[in-house]
């Protein structure tokens, strides 16, 4: 059986707009996005369920597909993953919304077994503001230099001590190594996207990262010296910490393996209910 004998656990993939949120998690001070689901679920089941998030985003920061997993009741909750959704989007929020829902593997766990994140942050290079992006999209007015910009971005990639371009989150780390497989940079007119994907990410590092290829793109420093920051690991000596709200989890990645789990238990899944 694919389930445990008291409960069965579901994959929500969950899309949001963090710009009233004090990101993802619960908050002391202030809501995070996963107060607001976990109040949604409540609604339709007992106990109180607790959801277990693939990643963290910060204050203002937005997902399209932050992968979360919630174990229910079977006693009390025979809900379809499909009606789940539409029960669960029906209780929250117009800036949160469930994207799917599928009954997931009683060993599946969004946080340990993804293998990959990627995440795209937007810039609107124009001297006037498209104000229908001004929630998703950091405004930089003046002139980028496309060609530096996708010069520096190749120094990102690879297994990298990122502490130059992380912020303190305020406890002890065990490593701020991590490998990125890709940085790049499109552009479509006006709006530049930033497409990064990595194992993992420290706190504020896709910011800082960002940040510090828009100064290179504005001539701030030469490309080169991207190189040396990541060998400093300074943080005082690398770029901008770029604005929230331009930045988006895009994807999370999982093995074969965990797919393939994921595809029998959908295919095991009642119709019916």
């Amino acid at each position: 059986m694919p389930f445990s004998g008291q409960t069965t656990k579901f994959k929500l993939i969950v899309a949001y707009d963090g710009t009233q949120y004090q990101g993802w998690q619960v908050q002391k001070i202030g809501t995070g996005v996963q107060e607001k689901l976990e109040e949604a679920l409540a609604k339709l089941s007992p106990g109180n369920p607790r959801v277990h998030s693939s990643s963290r985003t910060d204050t203002g920061v937005h997902a399209l597909a932050m992968v979360v997993h919630v174990e229910l009741p079977r006693s009390h909750f025979k809900m379809s993953a499909r009606k789940l959704a539409l029960a669960l989007n029906a209780w929250l929020p117009e800036d949160i919304r469930v994207l799917s829902a599928a009954r997931a593997h009683k060993d599946f766990h969004a946080r340990f077994d993804a293998t990959g994140k990627q995440y795209r942050y937007f810039i609107w290079n124009h001297p006037a503001m498209n104000p229908l992006l001004r929630r998703t999209a950091w405004h930089v007015p003046r002139r980028l230099d496309l060609k530096a910009l996708r010069a520096a971005a190749p120094f990102f990639v690879g297994q990298h001590d990122f502490q130059a371009f992380t912020s303190n989150p305020g406890y002890a780390r065990k490593s701020t190594i991590r490998t990125l497989t890709r940085c790049d940079i499109k552009r479509s007119g006006s709006l530049l996207t930033v497409i990064i994907e990595g194992d993992g990410f420290l706190y504020k590092m896709c910011r800082g990262i960002v940040g510090t290829l828009i100064q290179a793109g504005l001539g701030k420093f030469p490309v080169e010296e991207i190189g040396r920051m990541l060998e400093k690991k300074d943080r005082r000596l690398a770029g901008m910490t770029a604005p929230a709200h331009g930045l988006v989890l895009w994807n999370v990645f999982y093995d074969k393996q965990v797919r393939r789990r994921q595809e029998e238990t959908m295919t095991a899944e009642p119709t019916n209910g």
